[in-house]
């Protein structure tokens, strides 16, 4: 009988779902819309719904599967209380007890897991991806915002009150641009997918560069694949904008290095995929800002997780960790 875990990732828009064999291969997936009107009990059914509903399709394929648990990643998702806390981008106000009514409606799984999104990547490229056998190290996940997972001697470090980790607001320019969170200056606000488009429009500002491929887009439908896009023509506007992402994420990380002294960092998530453009200047930036006992010893390597499915498939890894503890 085949072991599987569910993996459930929760997003702003919409909420995936899967299920995730002990390699780390999707079965089956599938998603329902992350509601935006706060309704948590409408939610969780339609969740359970969806779940029940994968499970009977793997086993319509003739397969015979024992259920594991259910892992889920979320924004301010707190592993240590099973509750989503006060996530900006979702509609569900205040601290939301989301284990523990996941349980009510699956009464027999033991192992129900829930952490936010980049540690969830963090647990599943130790599971299945490149940080394989690796007992410290860190993974950014660079997106709508940035997120980070720490893992230390083997544990993914949750500190205190579960939310620790939060790489992403640290502060890079002091009283620099607003960050989503309310503060200024922050990683995040120059780092994430949004923040480069704002580095995009600040740079054709500067230099009136009306000639740019960029310039023709509105600051809503600019997105990082046409930064990219337009780089790989020689587009000056585009590289600078990964030159200074890739300066500024480097500072971060130097960070990073700083406080935790990891054997390897990993970035994950759509502006990863623009390669050397941003890999270059982020490692040439970190090693500039590192202190010499940490020169050339860190790598830096884009995440092995498929990024199609590297949500469900971190999210299922919760489980998985859970069973071998």
């Amino acid at each position: 009988m085949k072991k599987v875990a569910i993996g459930v990732d929760i997003g702003g828009t919409n909420t995936a779902i899967g299920v995730v064999d002990k390699e780390g291969n999707v079965m089956v997936k599938t998603s329902i819309s992350t509601p935006s009107h706060g309704d948590i009990d409408k939610y969780i059914n339609d969740l359970a719904e969806a779940i029940k509903e994968q499970i009977n399709s793997v086993r319509l394929l003739n397969e015979e599967i024992e259920i594991l648990g259910i892992g889920i990643g979320a924004p301010n998702g707190n592993y240590y209380k099973g509750t989503i806390e006060h996530a900006p981008n979702l509609s569900f106000k205040g601290i939301v007890p989301f284990v523990q009514l996941l349980k009510e409606k699956f009464p027999s799984l033991e192992n129900i897991a829930l952490t936010n999104d980049a540690n969830a990547a963090a647990i599943g490229e130790m599971i299945y991806g490149g940080a394989k056998g690796m007992k410290n190290f860190v993974m950014y996940t660079l997106g709508t915002g940035v997120g980070s997972g720490l893992v230390v001697d083997g544990n993914l470090v949750y500190g205190a009150d579960g939310f620790a980790g939060e790489c992403g607001h640290t502060m890079l320019v002091p009283d620099g641009r607003l960050c989503g969170c309310g503060a200024k200056g922050h990683l995040e606000a120059y780092c994430s997918a949004p923040g480069m488009k704002r580095t995009a429009f600040e740079i054709i500002a500067r230099d009136n560069a009306i000639g740019s491929l960029l310039a023709k887009f509105s600051y809503e439908d600019l997105e990082s694949k046409d930064i990219f896009d337009a780089a790989e023509k020689g587009d000056k506007v585009a590289l600078e904008v990964f030159k200074k992402t890739g300066e500024w994420l480097g500072q971060g990380l130097a960070d990073t290095v700083h406080h935790l002294s990891p054997e390897a960092i990993f970035l994950f998530g759509g502006p990863t995929a623009a390669g050397d453009y941003i890999f270059k200047p982020a490692k040439e930036s970190m090693e500039k800002h590192l202190l010499p006992i940490f020169k050339n010893k860190i790598p830096i390597y884009p995440s092995k997780l498929k990024l199609g499915d590297a949500a469900i498939v971190g999210a299922s890894a919760l489980v998985w960790k859970e069973v071998d503890a």
